[in-house]
């Protein structure tokens, strides 16, 4: 199988071509550097990836629809894994200009090279924030939904984008509602990694709302794993998944129990306007579609993504 993922140098990129990569298939991947995360990362997931002789890699960014329909004419691409996107709730209230660039006409103008090409489906990310702030929980797929940010809002838009595509074309389409994602190879400005970058520089822990959140974390192995089942799955037009553990924990308690035997400063500050207080998924229709139902603990694999960060030094890049 041939498979281009976008946005293949991010977190969850790097870990699905891995994953792909030692199960043979050929992925080529596409990425433009983007210096909103670390580019050094960046480089260093992509020297990862390079280990492999099945994995292809070329700089292209997805905003630029003449460059990415060169990049694609000529390549029998099976599958896409759409990744590439402008992340950050709260830089959405910055510049939300560039989130319609990149994560609204940037999904056009790869939906019109696959179109183009002939791709048989698409699995796209979308995002646990186009839920806004809820009331009841876990939030299922058929909950209505209320955008709190520009952020939520080009994910929504995308949705709905597919939609209307996969009647117009027959690509088939698979947006993946990702909760709080976590692990090996992880974002740097995500929770998990900015509690680990502080306690090693011994820099203050910011904790937003005075760490009165719960988020539901999903392991990216779980992730992973999901994607390539849906590869492989057959479906009508268009589908639409929770991608989540259905297990919200409290990020006051986690900073507790991480402050026990590591070393930690923490500043409590105030709610940003841009975040949602709690997130919570039902993930019923996913295992119910792939079957896959036992999903990482997080408890039990905290020190474990902690242990490989200080092991590539990843607080130093």
């Amino acid at each position: 199988m041939k498979i281009l993922i976008t946005g293949i140098a991010g977190f969850i990129g790097t870990n699905c071509a891995i994953n792909l990569l030692q199960s043979n298939h050929i992925v080529y991947g596409i990425d433009n550097f983007d210096n909103y995360n670390s580019v050094k990362l960046k480089k260093l997931r992509l020297k990862e990836l390079h280990k492999y002789k099945n994995f292809k890699f070329n700089k292209v960014d997805i905003t630029n629809r003449k460059k990415l329909l060169e990049y694609t004419k000529n390549k029998k691409i099976d599958h896409i894994i759409h990744l590439a996107a402008q992340a950050g709730v709260r830089y959405s209230t910055v510049n939300p200009k560039k989130y319609i660039e990149v994560n609204i006409f940037g999904f056009l103008n790869l939906l019109f090279a696959s179109k183009k090409i002939g791709v048989k489906k698409i699995i796209y990310a979308s995002s646990s924030s186009v839920y806004g702030e809820s009331k009841k929980f876990p939030v299922s797929e058929t909950n209505n939904l209320n955008q709190k940010n520009i952020y939520a809002v080009s994910k929504k838009l995308n949705e709905k984008i597919a939609e209307t595509y996969s009647k117009l074309t027959k690509i088939k389409f698979i947006g993946l509602r990702f909760f709080t994602i976590y692990g090996e190879w992880g974002r740097p400005d995500m929770f998990l990694f900015k509690l680990f970058n502080a306690s090693i520089n011994k820099k203050n822990m910011e904790l937003n709302n005075y760490g009165n959140h719960f988020r539901d974390f999903t392991h990216i192995k779980d992730v992973t794993r999901i994607i390539k089942i849906l590869l492989n799955k057959n479906i009508k037009n268009h589908m639409i998944f929770n991608i989540c553990s259905n297990n919200p924990i409290n990020i006051l308690e986690i900073v507790k129990n991480f402050k026990k035997n590591n070393d930690l400063k923490v500043k409590y500050v105030k709610k940003h306007k841009a975040d949602i207080f709690k997130t919570h998924g039902n993930n019923k229709k996913i295992i119910k579609f792939t079957k896959h139902n036992n999903f990482f603990d997080f408890d039990k694999n905290l020190l474990k993504v902690f242990k490989w960060y200080k092991l590539n030094k990843i607080h130093k890049l």
